[in-house]
């Protein structure tokens, strides 16, 4: 996917990533500012007091900032990183029309990779530091709750439109604009400085997962930012790993809503209970499906080549 990256010349990777900086400082401040005006509008002050105070009672309102701090931080950036090098956002980026043959490939392997990401978010769960740490998990902790409790209100549904709501916001929203920031602009940039596309891909997943601020979830998005990463490599279009990156967050949306709709417990969504060998299936088919991604994919570049 990189070899088509530098037709032209380009500032150096360094100015790039710096270019990302201010562009997301700018663009959260902008979009920030537009989303409270929205909110302002809707609700007028009692709602831009909410946002601001973190009252979850207003939850409509902090999903109308979140849609305007995802576009801003991580959207926007990105595709003012592609008109400063006065290049086309398809070609920097690979914006190739999905194949439906490797899509569904795609969403097998997202299928088959969530037990396997379930354990990893058990495990990490289970994270104790040592005694003079504790201070360190302490703080960790407590931003983990009161990232649970906004969680827990925006995924709290009562009828198909909060679904459908609730699917823009927490999954198409996220799946674009994370997918272009990290995997298309980061991943791209810290390839073009070390020539690797594994380091390239681990380093960004680890940017990825970190800047959530949601440490006992970290192993599992870094393991997620991977596979995005690799499956956008291989395939040379990042729609694939937007497509993945979508199922992953609308699979939590939709058990969400389907357990309240049976007036069930949906705090705990992403829980997978398997017998252990159920987990090694999941990891074994995982590894296999990534390698079909890989080698379906190369075959369809190598066409694509040979027929021009």
């Amino acid at each position: 996917m990189y070899q088509n990256a530098n037709v032209k010349p380009e500032n150096s990777p360094f100015l790039q990533m710096l270019f990302l900086l201010l562009f997301a400082f700018g663009g959260v401040i902008l979009f920030m500012v537009i989303g409270l005006a929205i909110v302002y509008l809707k609700s007028g002050l009692k709602g831009v007091s909410a946002v601001t105070t973190n009252d979850l009672r207003f939850i409509s309102e902090f999903k109308i900032v979140l849609v305007a701090q995802q576009l801003g931080l991580f959207l926007a950036p990105a595709v003012l990183l592609s008109v400063i090098e006065r290049k086309s956002v398809n070609g920097f980026y690979g914006l190739q029309a999905p194949k439906p043959g490797l899509l569904i490939l795609v969403a097998i392997l997202s299928i088959c990779w969530m037990p396997v990401m379930g354990l990893a978010m058990e495990w990490n769960q289970k994270m104790v530091f040592p005694q003079f740490l504790k201070g360190l998990e302490n703080w960790m902790r407590f931003l983990e709750d009161a990232g649970a409790k906004t969680t827990e209100a925006i995924l709290k549904m009562k009828n198909a439109g909060d679904l459908i709501v609730n699917l823009f916001v927490i999954a198409v929203t996220p799946a674009i604009c994370e997918e272009f920031i990290f995997r298309g602009a980061v991943q791209r940039t810290i390839f073009r400085i070390k020539t690797n596309p594994h380091i390239a891909i681990w380093i960004s997943a680890i940017i990825f997962s970190a800047i959530h601020l949601q440490f006992f979830g970290f192993i599992p998005r870094l393991l997620l930012g991977a596979a995005f990463g690799y499956v956008y490599y291989w395939t040379g279009s990042i729609w694939y790993a937007v497509f993945a990156h979508f199922l992953n967050n609308a699979y939590a949306v939709c058990v969400a809503y389907y357990l309240q709709m049976h007036n069930q417990p949906y705090t705990d969504v992403d829980d997978v209970n398997l017998p252990f060998y159920g987990y090694i299936i999941s990891a074994v088919l995982t590894l296999a499906l990534f390698r079909l991604v890989q080698r379906v994919s190369l075959a369809k570049q190598q066409t694509a080549i040979d027929n021009n």
